[in-house]
This record gives structure tokens, C-alpha cells and sequence, in this order.
């Protein structure tokens, strides 16, 4: 009970008793409609294919008694040429308007007798013909084949059904054995099949008892196409009477009838969606009333308790959402008076939480830039007093044009450097930067390092962040070049690629291991000589202003040198820059 909502508890106390009554009489009478319905379904079918197979074996037997007077008249005659012969088949022909062809040949196959008289194929070999030689093997036996095409006589297709018989005739005087054929149109059995109706979808076709080829059947484009299969194996097991068939997706019922004369099944199909639609329809209104009946119940008990949780329900929901981090909801105060009290409670809550939280992200983020943007400003002293202790002692050696070549390039790092107080300046200024650094450097330590610029045009127009390569040049001089005894060379790049820029700034000096590589690039090790902007501030800042998928990337080896790489996105001045103040 203390894992139930109120709502269900109250509910399923009051209804409990009533379902299981409305349970039991369903039951019942559910059982007792179903049976009564299928055995009438099965009376239905099995009548409509009966009348079918009664139909089909009275058309049967009317065609044989049609051939079987032709034979008779030809084995009687003196001379099956003549013409009171020929006269006499064709006004029985005439009886029977789907009576296509009557053809006698000899028994090697010559034609001795044809109606009507159409030219017959040249590539036909009658003594190879199934029928024929079914007919001379079963002498006296009469042969009804399967539909077939009319393969007699040139240009002609008709769907028909043989009926052959062998024969002795008179012919030139003497008697001879031969093989009498009837065609007679399919349609009209195609016909009789067709007029049947089994529901909208059911409907019946016809089997070869002895072979179990289809006969006939509605939709035999689907049957050759694959596309359609019948259960023709559980039909022939059958002579008489109906039965489920449960092989397929949909269930069936199946009813089989045999015609005699022919050895031909009857096979009548009916889906028992479509069979049982009666009992079906009386279940559905009985099942209709029962269910209002138990819904009025369900309702009447759910009614009050309904209203009483569901303000509880949309509360608990709030929480949820505002425990998956929606804190910009509200909740209604509809219900009784605690929880209306409850759910202004709770949205003052979330009010003064947001607040709370938009207040710590601004006070965090202001703070971390501003101390970004305190180093990016920071001129070291010593860095500054090393240069004009420079600038002192060339005075004292009359190097009056390197005296202006240091004070100048000096003025023109601080204007870079303070300039007008933006985060953002030409990837053209940032290098014109770091080479009057190299300028101020390389004349502190003379003959100590050279230095040169590859810088692809398309990219100096483009936006970098203030004092980033300045900073690596720094750590290359003092950690690589300076402590080694072999004179230096430091390589500054800049090129396009693609959506990125990308810098490298690379040196010969002594190289470092990875463990001091580590320190400097979380700062442990920062430079007192220089200007104090470490590597860990220019990739901080790097991922601040760009993302975490930008920064610095290092590679270095012992006595071989250092390479750093710098990549961030390509952007042109002026596009948006969080925080730029003009």
C-alpha cells in the first residue's frame, strides 16, 4: 500500500469485485457465440463448394457425352473423310459454343480429320505430344488434361482444356488406329469458378488430385510470380469437408470437395476475420456494454481520487524536470489549498536558485578573464630593465643606429602590446610584435641566435589573439637557445589552412624532456627574464576565446630542438569577439 498512489488504491478497491463478475459472464458468452458462429461459417463454405464441384462435374459430364458421341459416330462411319461425316460432327460442334477444335490423327501422328480446318503448326510432332501418347498407352481410357495454351494451329492461344480418346476408324478402306482430341474453351469453367463468393476475400480454385498441379485459380499471375502461396499439401490430404488452416499469417478456413469424372478437388478459401464477422460483430456490441458498464464503475470510483492526486502529480513531474536541469518552468497552483501553497513555494525556490546560479557563472567567468586579460598586460620589470641596461651600454660604445634600432623596436612592442586595450588584433601586428622582440633579444646576445619569418599573405589579414607568439619565442630562447653553447636559429611561420590558422614557432636549441616539456606547459617553470606571459596563460587563453578544440601543441627532442604549433579558427577583424571593447 505505501508503494500505491492514492488514486489507484481507491480506484481498485471499488472495481475489483465488479470486474471480475463482468470477466466470468464474458467469458461465457464469448465462447458460446464463437462456437455457434464457426459452425456456421463451415456449413456456408462447404454448401457454396459443393454446388461448385456439382456444377463443374454436371459441365464435365456434358462434355464427355459430346466427345463420346463424336467418337462413336467416327468409329461407326465407313470413312471419317466423307463429307456427310464431316457435316454430322460439325452440327454437333455447333451444340456447344465452347467446343473449340476436333482433331483425328492416325497413330504415327498423321492428321486424318481436323474442325475446323486451320493450318496446323510446322514445327508441331504429334507423336511427341503427352496427350497422344497417353492416349495410345491407355487405349479406351478417356483424358481430361490440365488448362493449357492451344498449341495446334499457328496464331492461335486460347486457354482450353483437352479431352483425348484413342480410336479405330475406316479410312481409305482399311482400318486404322489413331487418337480423337477435343479442345474445349476454359473460360466457361474459369466462369463457374469466378460467379463464387466467399466474403470479399475468399475464393476458390481448382487441383489436380493425382499430380497436385493448380487447375485453376483466381490469382494465378501471383501464384507463378511467387508472390502468393496456397497450402496445396494440406488440401490433397483432404477428399470431403472444411477445416482451420493455420500456416499463413492470416487464418483460413479451408473446404474441399472432389469432383469424380475428372479427379479434379474443389478448394474453397474463406478468411475467418471475414467468416466469423457475425459473431464477431454480436461479441463486439456485448463487449461494448460490458465494458461501459465496468468503465461507469472505474469511473465513478476514480473520480475523487483523480482529483485530489493530480495536482500531486504534476508537482512530482516539476521536480523531475527541475532535477534534469529545467529551471526556467513554473508550476500551476491549481488543487486544493496545501498545494497551491506548496507550488508557490516551490517556484519562489527556483527563482531565487537561478538567480544564485546566473549571479556565480558571471561573478567566475568575469574573474577569469579579467585575469587573463592582467597577464596579457603584465611587462615583466626585469625584462624591461635587461633591455635598457642594453640600450645604456651601446650608448657608452657610440652604437648610436643600434641604440635607435632597440629603442624602436622597444616602442613598438608596448604600442602592440597595451595598444588600445583589444583582445583581438591582425595576425600582420602579432608578428610585426614577436620580431621586434627578436630585434631587442638579438641585441642583448649578439652572434647568440638568428632568426626568420615565413609568413603566407593570405593569412596576415587575418584575427589572432594579442601576445601569443611572443611568449613561445621567450621559452625557446631561454630554455633552448641561451643554454646552449652552439649558435641558434629560431623559425616563426604562419600559413591558411583551410578554416584554421596555424603557427609555428621552432628553434635548434637543446631540446627538452618530456617531464620539463610538462612543467612549462602547466606552468610550474616561468621565465623572471622575460616578460612574464607564460605558455599555460597563452593556452588558456587560446581555448577561452576559440574552444577546447584549439590550444598549443609541442614536440621536442633532446639536442635537436623544439617545434610549437599554435591552431585556432580563421576569422577576419571585426567579426564578433565576447568581451571586445572598441
Amino acid at each position: 500500500m505505501q508503494r500505491r498512489s492514492i488514486q489507484f488504491i481507491l480506484t481498485v478497491s471499488f472495481t475489483l469485485f465488479s470486474t471480475f463478475i463482468i470477466l466470468i459472464v464474458s467469458v461465457v458468452l464469448y465462447g458460446r457465440f464463437s462456437a455457434t458462429a464457426q459452425e456456421n461459417a463451415f456449413r456456408n463454405s462447404q454448401q457454396i463448394v459443393d454446388q461448385v464441384s456439382y456444377n463443374l462435374e454436371n459441365y464435365v459430364e456434358v462434355t464427355s457425352d459430346l466427345f463420346n458421341m463424336m467418337h462413336h459416330a467416327l468409329g461407326q462411319s465407313n470413312d471419317v473423310k466423307s463429307d456427310m461425316m464431316r457435316q454430322q460432327l460439325e452440327s454437333m460442334m455447333s451444340t456447344r459454343s465452347d467446343t473449340v477444335s476436333l482433331v483425328l490423327f492416325d497413330d504415327q501422328g498423321q492428321l486424318l480429320l481436323d474442325l475446323p480446318n486451320v493450318e496446323l503448326k510446322e514445327t508441331l510432332q504429334i507423336t511427341e505430344e503427352g496427350w497422344f501418347r497417353s492416349a495410345l498407352d491407355t487405349a479406351g481410357h478417356l483424358s481430361i488434361s490440365l488448362p493449357h495454351v492451344q498449341n495446334l494451329y499457328k496464331q492461335q492461344y486460347r486457354w482450353v482444356v483437352s479431352i483425348s480418346k484413342s480410336i479405330t476408324v475406316w479410312h481409305n478402306g482399311k482400318q486404322v488406329n489413331g487418337v480423337l482430341l477435343m479442345d474445349v474453351n476454359f473460360n466457361t469453367i474459369d466462369e463457374l469458378s469466378e460467379r463464387i463468393s466467399l466474403g470479399q476475400k475468399g475464393y476458390v480454385y481448382m487441383l489436380d488430385e493425382s499430380a497436385g498441379n493448380i487447375v485453376y485459380h483466381p490469382q494465378l499471375e501471383l501464384i507463378y510470380a511467387n508472390l502468393k502461396e496456397e497450402n496445396v499439401e494440406l488440401a490433397l490430404k483432404h477428399t470431403y469437408g472444411s477445416f482451420i488452416d493455420e500456416s499463413s499469417e492470416e487464418e483460413k478456413m479451408i473446404s474441399v470437395q472432389t469432383i469424380g469424372n475428372v479427379g479434379w478437388k474443389v478448394v474453397g478459401v474463406s478468411y475467418m476475420d471475414e467468416a466469423m464477422t457475425t459473431s464477431w460483430e454480436l461479441n463486439r456490441s456485448m463487449s461494448k456494454l460490458l465494458i461501459a458498464l465496468g468503465l461507469i464503475v472505474f469511473l465513478l470510483s476514480s473520480m475523487v481520487a483523480r482529483r485530489i492526486s493530480r495536482p500531486i502529480k504534476r508537482l512530482e513531474m516539476s521536480m523531475k524536470s527541475v532535477e534534469r536541469g529545467d529551471f526556467d518552468m513554473t508550476v500551476s497552483g491549481e488543487g486544493p489549498l496545501e498545494i497551491k501553497h506548496l507550488a508557490d513555494r516551490f517556484n519562489i525556490m527556483i527563482g531565487t536558485i537561478k538567480q544564485l546560479m546566473n549571479r556565480i557563472v558571471t561573478e567566475q567567468e568575469s574573474k577569469r578573464k579579467y585575469e587573463l586579460e592582467a597577464l596579457q598586460a603584465q611587462i615583466n620589470p626585469h625584462f624591461l630593465y635587461n633591455t635598457l641596461n642594453t640600450v645604456v651600454r651601446m650608448v657608452g660604445m657610440n652604437k648610436n643606429e643600434e641604440v635607435i634600432t632597440t629603442i624602436t623596436a622597444l616602442s613598438k612592442l608596448f604600442r602592440i602590446s597595451i595598444g588600445k586595450g583589444k583582445s583581438l588584433i591582425t595576425l600582420a601586428d602579432e608578428m610585426e610584435h614577436a620580431r621586434n622582440y627578436l630585434i631587442i633579444q638579438q641585441m642583448r646576445f649578439k652572434n647568440k641566435f638568428d632568426y626568420s619569418f615565413d609568413l603566407q599573405q593570405e593569412a596576415l589579414s587575418h584575427a589572432t589573439l594579442k601576445l601569443i607568439v611572443q611568449p613561445l619565442i621567450e621559452n625557446a630562447l631561454v630554455h633552448g637557445i641561451e643554454p646552449s653553447v652552439d649558435k641558434g636559429h629560431i623559425a616563426v611561420s604562419a600559413r591558411l589552412e583551410g578554416s584554421e590558422i596555424v603557427i609555428q614557432i621552432k628553434d635548434n636549441g637543446l631540446g627538452m624532456s618530456e617531464d620539463q616539456l610538462q612543467k612549462i606547459i602547466s606552468g610550474t617553470i616561468v621565465s623572471t627574464k622575460g616578460s612574464g606571459v607564460g605558455v599555460m596563460n597563452v593556452q588558456e587563453r587560446i581555448r577561452l576565446y576559440f574552444g577546447a578544440a584549439y590550444g598549443l601543441h609541442f614536440e621536442s627532442e633532446l639536442e635537436v630542438g623544439t617545434t610549437v604549433t599554435i591552431r585556432f579558427p580563421a576569422q577576419m577583424p571585426g567579426q564578433t569577439e565576447e568581451g571586445e571593447q572598441s
